[in-house]
């Protein structure tokens, strides 16, 4: 071991010990950004940088399950990633099911598509269910794999899905927006029945959601890091962690 590695063991264990065990987010969503850029820097295609996002994946939430997060919800592939030139697009989409397909094969997790799975390709939307049922049982943490996620899209698909409800029960119009509560919209997004995520991470030094978890995360603490997926290190994470325990939460303006 160098002095270097030998360093940053002992700052990671202080970092570690500087996070309560009662300030852990229960939930954390990640937005895996900066995967092409990455790629570019490197002189490399942008399907290698995806797979080497994609094999950071396992790491991470081993980092989570170190720290007794419940559930994460990772943010692989949006509505607007379904634009992408054909070949490009075709990439992603294998390298997605490869990655969920690895994660059924570890068995240490529970797995929960969100997104709009019919703008998917057929297979992909089918393997995404079949890894949901796979492991159904498994009593690990809850990783929501969102594909083909956009935060405008969920609202739109909630409010359907409201709508077509009250319709075979037989509700007018009238009576539901008379009854209508921000839990009944809750009810129907595609993380129902979850913790809403208490923290959110961005890598790549993005400082946007651009539509991540748009209803879920109105109180939400974000952290921005400046390392792009690939890189995102233990500390990183750790930092991330700390910065969300240390913060005082309000829950108004």
């Amino acid at each position: 071991m160098g002095l270097s590695d030998l360093v940053y063991g002992i700052y990671e264990r202080r970092l570690a010990a500087q996070i309560p065990a009662d300030r852990v987010p229960r939930h954390v969503g990640v937005i895996v950004d900066g995967n092409r850029r990455w790629a570019s820097e490197q002189g490399a295609s942008s399907s290698a940088g995806h797979r080497a996002g994609a094999a950071k994946i396992v790491e991470f939430l081993g980092w989570c399950d170190e720290a007794g997060v419940e559930v994460v919800t990772l943010w692989l592939l949006s509505t607007d990633n379904l634009n992408r030139p054909p070949a490009e697009l075709d990439a992603l989409l294998g390298i997605i099911e490869n990655t969920v397909s690895g994660l059924v094969e570890q068995g240490r997790w529970r797995l929960h598509p969100v997104g709009a799975l019919d703008l998917l390709p057929a297979p992909t939307a089918r393997m995404l269910k079949e890894a949901e049922e796979a492991t159904a049982t498994i009593e690990g943490s809850l990783v929501n794999v969102a594909g083909g996620y956009g935060g405008r899209r969920e609202v739109v698909d909630a409010v359907r899905s409201l709508l077509a409800e009250a319709a075979a029960s037989g509700k007018s119009l009238d009576e539901l927006a008379c009854d209508l509560e921000p839990e009944h919209i809750a009810e129907h997004l595609y993380t129902e029945g979850q913790p809403d995520p208490d923290l959110v991470i961005r890598t790549s030094g993005e400082q946007r959601l651009s539509g991540f978890l748009l209803w879920q995360s109105a109180h939400s603490e974000f952290y921005f890091c400046e390392a792009y997926w690939p890189d995102f290190r233990h500390v990183d994470f750790l930092r991330a962690l700390r910065s969300y325990a240390e913060r005082e939460r309000r829950f108004g303006a």
